[in-house]
């Protein structure tokens, strides 16, 4: 594993960082709006007060910080792999290279120390995975890294009860961020309720803290979008089901649906969901980045 200089520096003097994802990069915004995005993106941890840690693996190193022209190598390489955890032995074997999904991030963002990881939204149990067995990396990896993440929700393509129900069967520890209601991504109610909330950093800190101590696994933390922010109800509905309808017509499966779905999206909304996946990911890095600065507060 090897560390930007900036985030060993932070590490080992005990200061903040936040952990990134780079297939949001790679794979979930279109270019060049992505490279924008990854700017603003860190630009937010810091807002938060912490040092931000993208993470990636470069021919075949993981790398947890990048620097700015290795950034411009993940949003530009239109065929950089994705790679969850179950991917990761394969590429450092092989020296190939690959943008880190949810579950990889967690794994190498514990490993490498960083107990707070900001994402869009998180993967989990598809529609009709009665039939498909279609369910996300994510939620398992969730269940055995520990380290808390900010997110907004499940994607909204994803069914949010079974999503919900697994993470319970997991273990995983899920507060909502001032709110008792399960975020939708692009919107702020999903329609399922989460039985605990967290008023401030301070306590999403203190859950964490709390959780170490109990047993392996996650506390997510789930940040809901104000609704004069969301994506319109009627437009929100209407793209996901001709989205779907349209991965189901194409015959995608397995990790190329979302995708596929939110290039779909981006291009059936005339870009209002581009708008408000980029809105909702700067909102949660940067409360993500109050959290880390909660801990580090906490452990001094």
């Amino acid at each position: 594993m090897r560390f930007s200089p900036e985030v060993a520096d932070a590490l080992g003097a005990g200061r903040p960082v936040v952990a990134l994802e780079s297939t949001l990069l790679a794979h979930g915004l279109p270019r060049p709006d992505n490279r924008a995005a990854a700017d603003e993106v860190e630009a937010a941890v810091r807002a938060g007060g912490a040092v931000p840690a993208t993470v990636a693996v470069l021919d075949g190193v993981p790398h947890v910080g990048l620097t700015a022209e290795q950034v411009d190598r993940v949003c530009g390489d239109p065929d950089l792999a994705k790679l969850g955890v179950r991917d990761l032995p394969v590429a450092t074997a092989l020296g190939l290279s690959g943008a880190t999904t949810v579950s990889s991030t967690a794994l190498l963002a514990e490993r490498a120390g960083v107990a707070v990881f900001a994402t869009g939204g998180l993967g989990g149990v598809h529609r009709q995975s009665a039939d498909t067995f279609d369910e996300s990396a994510d939620l398992v990896a969730l269940a055995r890294t520990t380290l808390v993440v900010v997110c907004a929700g499940v994607k909204s393509i994803l069914d949010v009860p079974a999503t919900l129900e697994r993470l319970e069967t997991l273990s995983v520890t899920v507060v909502g961020y001032r709110t008792r209601t399960f975020p939708g991504f692009y919107v702020a109610d999903s329609g399922s309720a989460v039985d605990w909330s967290v008023a401030d950093p301070a306590q999403a800190a203190a859950v964490f803290t709390a959780r170490r101590d109990v047993s392996p696994g996650a506390v997510v933390v789930a940040n809901p979008l104000p609704e004069d922010e969301q994506l319109d109800r009627d437009l929100h509905d209407r793209v996901i089901a001709d989205a779907l309808a349209a991965a189901d017509a194409y015959g995608v499966r397995g990790k190329e649906v979302t995708p596929f779905v939110l290039d779909h999206l981006h291009r059936a909304s005339e870009g209002a969901t581009l708008a408000v996946n980029v809105r909702l990911v700067l909102r949660n890095a940067e409360l993500a980045g109050r959290i880390a600065a909660a801990l580090a507060g906490a452990a001094r």
